[in-house]
């Protein structure tokens, strides 16, 4: 049912742009894009210094998205890998994997569990505005994370006028492959409410959502499942003033996550099932303060608190009976708690010079059996920056940030230097250079993980990663009849000394740990093209990134690189004669090499292992009925790719799956949803 009606859907709406009449007359100018990522104030995307990325809020309701991977994966550069069995996933961005990689809610960063980014897996896409991405170290403003890039999630604020109240609603259902069960079990399940009101200088608002995933089993039999269940609960409230000079809110957000792992049964009628439960606390105070006509003050609070338990039972279908399992592990608690402090001050002297000055301290600490010893680690850092621009045509922005690390020595300071050259009202230059220092989390120090399926010990010898970026970007832009056309070519450089990767213990080959990486480099070029004319937007991507590291030292003959494309393009038609629009999307992910270490020690060799390359196209149609309700319909995954061959020794690695394939998806997924939308 729920595939026929995506396709009645899907099948009536592109005919209809046969049949709408062009307006010639019609104009279709750029929006100027505000960004805040990076920036001493909200500034034009056309005048940033750096490259920012934005995806917005009408794109991500094109998308039909219920979580951060399938808004995400079609972006260029940007890769997702599972853990199936933890039902965790991590993020790479430009080459480069997640722990060195900042993401922030509102300028905010969020706490993690470990090196991976699973806070992304837990971010409710209802509640965002837009999403901003910075690509390369923006370390000088927002400190260790940042080497590879920033992920700023920009969540929605209330209604822009005062007196007004703003209804959101929405029920997004979609299949499993071919495994589907309405509104629970198989399948997907996303509901979601938010309401908002603004009266005067106050606001205030609330958003709760459910996501269910019901799992996949695929040609598994029995209790088997390839991949495991899961249910979210996603709530959060905020309160805001504004008035005058002054701009402040509070948030609060909380996340509930639920992993089942059911077990097979026994010969004696008996199975074991894991929970694996995650509860998410997050408080947020923030503050702008306008204290002359050119000098603002603002500040960043939070605080963060992380709990993971792993639930273990034993079930006897002889008498019905259940009972806590008492072995090592099976019964386990893990606490990761963060405070986080930003103020900073922009002060405008004039039209040719801009300075921005700060200060930041982070402070974490962990606990829990699978800790050693009862550990922290804070963070004091100092930062300042200015905007110069000598000329109309040329802007110029030197920064240094200094960080105290109460575990580590960091280096004097961390210099950044970026510039924008205006060659022309359509051709600009955007040349960057920017030191990155990130210390080891106390994941990678401290905690240990053994199951079935991982064995990984921290390391406490681990050094602090030391990272130098170079960028260039050259972008033109340029309005044409009924639209604008903008075409963009970057290239970076990547070097990284003791990068943190997993590896083999040397003190025990059956073990993985957390290992420094000598020297280790990434480099790559991107071209992105983007076409609006009318009621079309046409886009087209590629980038070729290549990763490098000492093992090729071990064997010449693989080469320094192993190089890497995608190519990413999004066809989006509006239909306004039917208040509809359609939607295609399609990325393919090239062939990845990598090394592959066999052995140890005198005996140890280097050999090249690879990824297959695949590829996906996901489809989708808006249609708008009575102003108020958008029905949502759309194919996901349409390509049907599911497992894609890698080539390295079954079982190798901290996080094997004892199979010689890497889980991409479940296979082609159908969609239907209502989503409700009022302001009165």
């Amino acid at each position: 049912m729920l595939q026929r009606n995506c396709l009645l859907l899907l099948g009536f709406i592109p005919f209809s742009v046969l049949s709408q009449e062009a307006d010639s007359s019609k104009k279709v100018l750029p929006i100027e894009e505000v960004v805040v990522t990076g920036q001493f104030q909200p500034s034009t995307l056309k005048n940033s210094v750096y490259r920012v990325k934005t995806i917005a809020r009408d794109y991500i309701e094109r998308r039909g998205s219920t979580d951060m991977s399938t808004l995400l994966n079609m972006e260029l550069g940007i890769r997702f890998s599972n853990d199936l069995v933890l039902g965790e996933s991590d993020i790479q961005l430009m080459g480069v994997s997640g722990q060195n990689v900042k993401v922030l809610i509102d300028g905010v960063p969020l706490i993690d569990r470990g090196s991976s980014k699973q806070s992304l897996s837990q971010i409710d896409v209802n509640t965002i505005e837009r999403i901003e991405i910075v690509e390369g170290p923006v370390s000088v403003m927002y400190g260790t994370d940042a080497l590879a890039g920033v992920i700023n999630i920009i969540t929605q604020g209330s209604a822009k006028q005062n007196n007004k109240i703003g209804i959101t609603a929405r029920i997004l259902e979609e299949s499993v492959s071919s495994e589907y069960k309405p509104f629970n079990q198989e399948g997907r399940h996303n509901a979601h409410l938010g309401i908002n009101y603004q009266m005067d200088s106050w606001e205030i608002g609330w958003n709760g959502s459910r996501n269910n995933f019901g799992g996949f089993q695929g040609d598994l039999t029995g209790r088997a499942l390839q991949w495991q269940p899961k249910e979210q609960w996603l709530s959060s409230a905020k309160i805001g003033y504004k008035k005058g000079k002054i701009n402040s809110w509070y948030k609060i957000d909380y996340a509930n996550e639920d992993l089942y792992s059911p077990g097979p049964i026994t010969a004696n009628y008996k199975y074991i099932d894991k929970n694996y439960v995650t509860d998410r606390l997050t408080q947020v105070l923030q503050s702008q303060w306008q204290l002359k006509e050119n000098l603002n003050l603002n500040g960043s609070f939070s605080l963060q608190h992380y709990k993971r338990s792993t639930i273990t039972r034993l079930h006897d279908l002889s008498n019905q009976e259940s009972e806590l399992t008492t072995g090592s592990g099976e019964q386990d608690v893990s606490r990761f708690n963060q405070s986080f402090a930003r103020i900073n001050a922009n002060y405008y002297l004039n039209e040719k010079i801009d300075f921005l000055v700060g200060i930041e301290a982070d402070y974490d600490h962990a606990s829990g059996a699978r800790i050693q010893d009862q550990s922290e680690i804070y963070d004091f850092a100092g930062f300042v920056s200015a905007e110069y621009k000598p000329f109309e045509w040329i802007k110029i922005r030197p920064g240094i940030r200094v960080i105290h690390n109460s575990i580590y020595d960091a280096p004097p300071v961390v210099p950044s230097l970026n510039a924008k050259i205006d060659f022309n009202a359509q051709w600009a230059l955007r040349i960057g250079y920017a030191m990155g220092f990130r210390a080891p989390s106390l994941r990678e120090l401290y905690f240990t993980f053994h199951d079935s399926n991982h064995a990984i010990n921290g390391n406490k010898n681990l050094e602090a990663e030391h990272n130098q970026n170079y960028n260039v970007n050259l972008n033109y832009s340029k309005k044409i009849d009924n639209g604008f056309i903008n075409s963009s070519l970057s290239g970076f450089y990547n070097r990284f000394n003791n990068l943190i990767s997993i590896g083999q213990d040397p003190n025990n080959s059956a073990l993985s740990t957390y290992i420094n990486i000598g020297k280790s480099q990434t480099q790559g070029l991107t071209w992105e093209n983007s076409l609006n004319i009318q009621n079309s937007k046409i886009k087209l991507g590629i980038s070729y990134i290549g990763r490098s590291n000492d093992l090729h030292e071990e064997n010449r003959d693989l080469g320094k690189y192993f190089w890497t494309a995608e190519v990413n393009s999004s066809f989006i038609q509006e239909i306004p004669k039917w208040g509809a629009n359609i939607n295609l999307f399609y990325k393919l992910y090239g062939k990845r090499p990598s090394y592959q270490i066999s052995g140890s020690g005198d005996l140890m060799t280097v050999n090249q292992a690879s990824q297959d390359a695949y590829h996906q196209l996901d489809i989708s149609v808006n249609k708008h009925l009575y102003k108020l309700i958008t029905v949502q319909a759309g194919v996901r995954n349409l390509t049907n790719t599911t497992n894609v061959l890698n080539t390295a020794s079954e079982g190798s690695g901290a996080h094997s799956t004892n199979n010689s394939s890497i889980p991409i998806s479940y296979g082609r997924s159908f969609f239907f949803g209502l989503l409700y939308q009022f302001n009165k």
